[in-house]
Parts: C-alpha cells; sequence; structure tokens
C-alpha cells in the first residue's frame, strides 16, 4: 500500500486495473441474465451493457466485431468471450477469474 493510503484507495486501484467488461443484450434475454449474473457472483461491479434491441447501430456493431447474431456477446478486456455458455465454460475451467484479473484467458 502507497504511505498514507486506504485500504479503500488500495482496492480502488486495484479494480481500475481490472479490465472492462462489455456484453451486448437484449432486455428479455434469459442467457443475457445468467451471465450478468454470474459475473456479479465473481466480483464484478460494472458491466457496459449495449442494448442492441434499442439501437439498432449497436447490433450493426456487434455484428461486425463478433460475426455472431446471438446474445448476449461478452467482452472482458480485449478478449471475446462469446456467449453465456462459453462465459460459463470459461468459469468451470478456471479460466474466468484470471482473465477478470487482467492476466489473460
Amino acid at each position: 500500500m502507497v504511505r498514507g493510503g486506504s485500504a479503500a484507495q488500495e482496492g480502488d486501484q486495484a479494480m481500475s486495473l481490472a479490465p472492462q467488461v462489455l456484453m451486448y443484450a437484449t432486455a428479455v434475454c434469459p442467457f443475457c441474465i445468467r451471465a450478468e449474473q454470474l459475473l456479479r457472483a465473481r466480483g464484478v461491479v460494472e458491466i457496459e451493457k449495449v442494448r442492441i434491441d434499442l439501437d439498432p447501430a449497436r447490433r450493426s456493431e456487434m455484428l461486425t466485431r463478433t460475426a455472431k447474431r446471438t446474445v448476449p456477446q461478452i467482452y472482458i478486456g480485449e478478449t471475446h468471450v462469446g456467449g453465456c455458455d462459453e462465459l460459463i465454460a470459461l468459469d468451470r475451467a478456471g479460466r474466468l477469474l484470471p482473465l477478470l484479473a487482467g492476466e489473460g484467458a
């Protein structure tokens, strides 16, 4: 810890090093809800949710970035995880937490 810094400040610094989580989603997608629940259970506080049902331009962006039409499509940092099934598989393989910590897949 930096001299004079608090544990809260140290925690804030650690969180700022964590990769951004972005999820393309729709309002009524049960797989999107499940993926968000898993991410939250693994300590993710902020998820940038892109509602492709409300913004057709963002749907096109998703298609271009992922070549997938289904939601959710999840990015952790620059890593395209895929959908809910892939996220769950990553977690079961013990690779989700390191990815969330910025250690790569």
